[in-house]
């Protein structure tokens, strides 16, 4: 008989259990809890999503056909779908998004001192949003348009580790531009960003809180060159210049001098105008920085091909009045990456929130994700 640990109980020790205590204690997440604690949701939770299991049938039917291996992997005791779905109903979410930003402070620091290959001595974020198609009949929360139900995940990456360090879900009709005033810019860091957060006002915020933007501008903005900076066209630079913008509003909401970056790359024969509030950095800098933004849409594939965000474990109850199916359910993601001996293991799992979900008392909830565990 073989007597050494699991796979998954190996993956589970390196996660603190004190710290998730600790999250547990904040918010009273064991109180009145007989046997199902926080911990064994978390555990079956994570078990569901890294063993690919499509309902609380399969996560319970699975865990029962390893009964007697249920403590030696971490659990307690067995799982029951009922009690399960108890918990992801009226457990507190904020536990495991507190859990998971406490993760993160340890797998950033792993890659502090990785580099970019450019001259630049600050750290850069990439901000953007995808859209995660929902079905509305059971998940009437989540509006998009008359007949499709959405939720948009809004993620600051920092993009030499590709660890996100914000993320906010909502509603599938919230613009993403508006997720900006969410954001607590660190004072000497870039934030890449595409044209659809080209907001003058909001980048002027950032410009206050003493934080750098690279983000594309349109075609049709109204500005005035007051200066040429010499560049060399060889590099694909094809202007350098200090601008202020003239239109009657922009003007009013951005009144001070911007830098306009005109780049051509040869390779994929493509013209890129950049806007940024950093006069020190080299233009190429400034065009490559835009460049890297593409990391956090590697980043966005990557959770669709590999987070189980398709499916909720739910829990239906059939009604007297409606004899249509009740979902309780709403969806909070985390991400786990982090190196360690030259190998690497991604878990990755869902946890749920209470029936009064951030989506209805509070949409821009910062939820917590990237955590890298190691074996």
């Amino acid at each position: 008989m073989n007597q050494g640990r699991t796979v998954f109980s190996q993956l589970i020790k390196f996660l603190s259990h004190n710290e998730f205590n600790r999250c547990v204690a904040r918010y009273g997440g064991n109180k009145s809890v007989r046997s199902f604690s926080c911990w064994d949701q978390f555990l079956t939770m994570a078990f569901a999503q890294l063993t690919y299991r499509e309902s609380l049938r399969d996560i319970e039917v699975c865990l029962a056909a390893q009964r007697h291996k249920l403590y030696h992997a971490g659990f307690s005791g067995p799982v029951k779908r009922s009690t399960l779905a108890e918990a992801n109903e009226t457990r507190d979410w904020r536990i495991y998004r507190d859990f998971a930003q406490s993760l993160i402070e340890v797998a950033r620091p792993l890659y502090a001192h990785s580099e970019l290959g450019l001259e630049l001595d600050a750290t850069a974020y990439a901000f953007d949003a995808t859209t995660i198609d929902l079905c509305l009949s059971l998940s009437p929360w989540a509006k998009f348009r008359r007949r499709k139900g959405a939720i948009k995940l809004h993620t600051l990456l920092e993009i030499h580790s590709a660890i996100p360090v914000f993320i906010a879900i909502t509603p599938g009709d919230v613009h993403e531009v508006t997720l900006l005033d969410e954001l607590e810019p660190e004072p000497g860091s870039f934030i890449v960003m595409d044209r659809g957060f080209l907001d003058f006002q909001r980048l002027y915020r950032l410009q206050t809180a003493l934080a750098f933007f690279v983000i594309r501008t349109k075609s049709n903005l109204a500005f005035r060159r007051r200066y040429s900076h010499p560049h060399d066209r060889l590099t694909g630079v094809r202007s350098d210049q200090t601008i202020v913008l003239t239109g009657p509003l922009t003007s009013t909401l951005y009144p001070i001098a911007l830098r306009r970056v005109h780049y051509y790359s040869a390779e994929t024969d493509q013209r890129l105008v950049l806007l940024t509030n950093n006069f020190s950095i080299p233009a190429l800098t400034v065009a490559a920085l835009y460049r890297y933004r593409w990391r956090i849409e590697l980043f966005f594939k990557w959770i669709k091909q590999h987070l189980r965000i398709k499916s909720f474990f739910r829990h239906f109850r059939q009604q007297r009045q409606d004899p249509s199916l009740d979902c309780h359910h709403c969806l909070c993601v985390s991400s786990s990456r982090q190196e360690a001996l030259g190998t690497q293991v991604r878990s990755l799992h869902f946890v749920t929130d209470p029936e009064s979900h951030p989506f209805r008392q509070n949409p821009h909830f910062k939820l917590a994700s990237a955590i890298s565990v190691q074996s």
